[in-house]
């Protein structure tokens, strides 16, 4: 762990267009890759609680597979409920490994 964010996988794990769930600890995050640009969400829907890493991603926008509520993945903000949120974390690029600060 460096500055406060921790290693979570090497950037070509989470191809392009895809998620990825990854426990870090205690918590389960939701890693996407939007056309080489990483972002980390809870994994965990702010509506019931479904799997946002396992949920279909198409531009920025994450369908959870629970429910099919839907976020922006690049501010865990919801689409059609913009008061149904979830929480995303800071992430950066150093030598071709993922790190987040949670």
């Amino acid at each position: 762990m460096m500055s406060g964010y921790n290693r979570v996988a090497a950037t070509d794990e989470i191809p392009p267009g895809s998620g990825k769930i990854i426990g870090v600890g205690k918590r389960a995050i939701a890693v996407f890759n939007v056309d080489g640009d990483f972002h980390v969400l809870s994994n965990t829907c702010a509506h019931r609680g479904g799997p946002l890493g396992a949920g279909k991603l198409r531009g920025i926008v994450v369908t959870c597979p629970g429910e099919g509520r839907q976020f922006e993945v690049t501010t865990g903000r919801g689409v059609s409920d913009r008061t149904l949120n979830v929480e995303p974390y800071l992430t950066k690029v150093e030598n071709g490994q993922l790190m987040v600060k949670l």
